[in-house]
């Protein structure tokens, strides 16, 4: 346990403040003891999709990126939920298994891929998902796919205070040059399309619309040209927000709304964000982040 902890270099997009407490558990064991002794506390993974304040976070986080333990049986695989997604995908093509190609490039963790439903390349987590074990404040459950109500982004984790504690998957047996080939080919895709990680930021800022694309209503109002303090929108594609290594939270926040205002001011849309905030000690942040409807908003004082 670590206090007063700067945690913006466990931050994909290198910003944030002091954490008053920060966990990290190994096991799925100690997880949940943590979770027991410090019911309050917020869980993150590999906060690659986390805006954290760069006025800090007045509480206890729980970072599961040390729970790495991957168990393979058969085509079943059971997977801690700090693990990362290139490395579970690697994992399980060592082993002749398919399902995973499509993380070979994504940043976060098990556990928040699960909660977000994560997918790209016509693959999503859910696919091949058998069940989660889950904490939910008092009793650790198993639930089924079912039971976790997916759907695009979405799953019951973000209706309800449940914790992904780890999930088993029921994979396929494919060949594993093919599966090798299929990565390489997602993630070339993926590094041709997204900006590097070299690049500080917090992948897609904002959710595709129905029947639309973030990255298409954002480059139609010349976002691609938009800047605050230290941050800007990527030349490449209008839909992610990259950090010159001076940014702060507030500047991020300022780019989200002006880009936002943007979109629903031309189109009447309201572009949702993708991006979770973690802060509350400053009013500015607090008002934009109602203002643009930022999930985990009950972190916020």
């Amino acid at each position: 346990m670590e206090n007063n902890f700067n945690i913006s270099n466990l931050t994909s997009f290198k910003i944030g403040g002091e954490i008053k407490k920060v966990y990290f558990p190994t096991t799925v064991e100690e997880f949940i003891e943590i979770l027991k002794k410090e019911p309050e506390a917020r869980v993150f993974g590999n906060l690659s999709n986390t805006l954290v304040s760069s006025f800090g976070y007045d509480g206890t986080l729980i970072v599961t990126t040390k729970m790495d333990n991957i168990v393979i049986k058969g085509n079943r695989v059971v997977v801690d939920c700090g693990v990362k997604g290139p490395k579970l995908a690697q994992t399980v093509a060592e082993n002749n298994l398919s399902g995973f190609e499509f993380m070979i490039g994504f940043p976060g963790s098990i556990g928040g891929n699960i909660c977000m439903n994560a997918s790209a390349h016509g693959q999503c987590i859910s696919d091949k998902l058998v069940s989660v074990k889950i904490y939910d404040g008092q009793d650790v459950k198993t639930y089924s796919k079912a039971e976790m109500e997916f759907a695009y982004r979405h799953s019951i984790c973000m209706d309800k205070d449940i914790i992904v504690l780890s999930a088993e998957f029921e994979l396929e047996s494919k060949n594993a040059e093919e599966i090798k080939a299929k990565m390489q080919e997602n993630l070339a895709f993926r590094n041709s399309h997204q900006p590097s990680m070299a690049l500080p930021n917090c992948g897609s800022v904002f959710k595709n619309p129905p029947g639309d694309s973030a990255g298409r209503l954002l480059e139609s109002i010349g976002a691609k040209q938009m800047s605050e303090g230290g941050v800007h929108v990527w030349e490449n594609h209008a839909n992610f927000i990259i950090n010159d290594k001076t940014a702060t939270s507030l500047d991020v926040l300022r780019l989200m709304n002006k880009m936002s205002n943007a979109v629903e001011n031309k189109y009447g849309i309201k572009l949702i964000p993708e991006v979770r905030f973690l802060g509350g000690n400053n009013q500015e942040e607090v008002e934009l982040c109602k203002n643009l409807k930022i999930e985990s908003i009950k972190n916020l004082k």
